[in-house]
């Protein structure tokens, strides 16, 4: 299950937006709100088992379909003509890492936002000491944004809360150390995933200021 949201005014660029491990795109459209409002159209997919998509997610499945989505909508008439950028948001911040790593001269930038090192990484914050070395060997990551990210030479952006209590914030800075230039940092008063509740006007700033960047760089 996907959708394209558009813009009343004309488009300045396109986002491809991977959700995180709860809910819904549906959840999601107040996320992306002002970026729509500002000129930017919005491609948002549902995993496997998410909303009206059906099957059984896993990492890998999940991995295959977004490349095959991807394929899909980059030549569709209202997408190729206009710059891309993948947006990934908590855990959909691993597959969106992937997408930008796989497809470097399909796409202009990456954004992430509340970002996570590792699915390991994140399984490890809620067991006991006794057990990690068991999850390390078990839950393994097949991708992981902290070593994508460091073969990434497209301008990227970090959102990030300063008060989030979801996602650790050694997570978010694994992962932005890293990562290659050019990147920018921007991590505001909030909780997880809050940055276009709180601050909207800033985002839909940094985020134009990343896809002016992007032209920049490839006239």
């Amino acid at each position: 299950n996907t959708i394209l949201i558009k813009p009343e005014i004309t488009v300045k660029g396109t986002l491809i937006y991977f959700h995180g491990s709860s809910g819904n795109i549906t959840t999601y459209i107040n996320h992306i709100r002002p970026l729509v409002n500002s000129g930017y159209q919005v491609f948002m997919i549902d995993f496997r088992g998410y909303g009206k998509s059906t099957g059984v997610p896993t990492h890998n499945n999940i991995a295959v379909d977004a490349q095959y989505i991807f394929e899909k909508i980059i030549v569709l008439d209202e997408i190729k003509n206009s710059p891309v950028i993948i947006y990934g948001a908590s855990m959909g911040t691993q597959i969106a890492t992937k997408i930008a790593k796989d497809n470097q001269t399909k796409i202009s930038a990456l954004v992430l936002d509340g970002t996570i090192s590792s699915f390991t990484d994140m399984a490890l914050t809620s067991v006991p000491d006794e057990q990690k070395t068991m999850v390390e060997q078990y839950v393994t990551s097949p991708y992981s944004a902290k070593n994508d990210i460091k073969e990434i030479k497209l301008p990227k952006l970090f959102i990030q809360g300063s008060e989030d209590k979801t996602v650790p914030f050694e997570q978010f800075e694994t992962v932005y150390e890293n990562a290659l230039t050019p990147k920018e940092l921007w991590i505001y008063r909030g909780e997880h995933l809050e940055s276009a509740k709180l601050y909207p006007e800033e985002l839909v700033q940094k985020v134009d200021k990343l896809l002016n960047l992007s032209s920049q760089k490839n006239p």
